[in-house]
């Protein structure tokens, strides 16, 4: 990781779920309204066996990035939306034995210094599942570049979730997610 002043460490989401939707709405574009949808979201995500988070704090103690998921389940509402793309594009079976990367958000000062990739690299290499998905807005973006640099692929493209105005993709990939030179020594 190139942000030196930065620790990854399991965090108490619950706990500190103001501070990491304050980094999700400047990372993501949130207004308040959404906010405090998300914030019931992600409260009763934790309650999901499984469900753990990881979190990326300055040596003040202020949280800059935090990335949270769980096994997945296909009774949970996420794959009940994914799974007639999946299916129509033979990528059902993906949502048996994987880690969902529910959410993954690095404050805009930090991007783009590998606080994301150690954020989801960290918490996937706990994972007891052989394989990670998640969804990301369907278009070229650094988050979708740093997916596929560790291995991500799109499993279906072009996924409407009810309550978002853009489609999304969902991409999946094969435990433990591909590393960079440097990283593997």
């Amino acid at each position: 990781m190139d942000d030196a002043d930065v620790m990854i460490g399991p965090v108490d989401l619950a706990e500190r779920v103001d501070e990491a939707l304050a980094v999700q709405a400047l990372a993501f574009g949130l207004s308040q309204d959404e906010i405090v949808v998300r914030r019931h979201i992600v409260l009763r995500h934790l309650l999901n066996p499984g469900a753990c988070a990881y979190g990326a704090t300055t040596a003040e103690g202020r949280l800059v990035g935090f990335v949270y998921g769980m096994p997945n389940d296909r009774s949970h509402w996420w794959s009940t939306v994914v799974e007639p793309y999946l299916r129509a594009n033979g990528n059902e079976g993906w949502l048996d034995e994987s880690f969902v990367i529910t959410e993954l958000h690095v404050h805009p000062a930090h991007q783009g210094r590998g606080v994301g990739r150690e954020l989801i690299t960290t918490i996937t290499d706990r994972a007891e599942q052989p394989r990670s998905i998640l969804s990301a807005i369907d278009t070229e973006s650094p988050a979708r570049g740093l997916y596929r640099s560790l291995g991500y692929a799109d499993l279906a493209r072009l996924v409407h979730f009810p309550s978002a105005a853009r489609p999304y993709a969902v991409m999946g990939a094969p435990l433990p997610l591909r590393r960079r030179k440097a990283e593997r020594n």
